[in-house]
């Protein structure tokens, strides 16, 4: 079980793992999780074709669960500016990369009257707090 570092807005944890290794994996726990991995953006590759710069290895993952995205939508259409729930992977240094996602929390702070809202998004932070202290 890894250690979850909560910043103001996300989860994360820290990982003896070689990036590629950690994307791997974080995906892998994700789906163990009920997510899916809907859309994957490689921002090292996405920076150097746009902007010709350098960066270091960084892939965003949109994560879904679908039983949960269909909950929030009951509760809120407008929660889908909100969705997929993004979960990143970043190298530190060499077999040493990061794991984060949005806290999920984050939903039910933007609608705060809301209480199926917050069911969900409280269900949804067990679910990706389970994926990174598998990693």
């Amino acid at each position: 079980m890894r250690n979850i570092t909560e910043t103001s807005y996300g989860l994360k944890v820290e990982v003896p793992l070689p990036y590629e290794d950690a994307v791997e994996r974080a995906t892998a726990a994700l789906k163990d999780q009920g997510f899916g991995v809907l859309t994957t953006i490689d921002v090292k590759a996405t920076l150097k074709a746009k902007l010709d710069r350098d960066f270091r290895k960084y892939t965003i993952l949109g994560a879904c669960n679908p039983p949960l995205a269909s909950r929030a939508f009951d509760a809120d259409l407008d929660v889908g500016m909100l969705l997929p729930c993004n979960v990143v992977v970043y190298e530190t240094a060499p077999g040493t990369s990061v794991v984060a996602a949005m806290a999920p929390k984050i939903m039910a702070k933007v609608a705060p009257e809301n209480t199926g809202l917050d069911k969900v998004a409280s269900e949804a932070d067990q679910k990706l707090r389970a994926a990174l202290a598998a990693l």
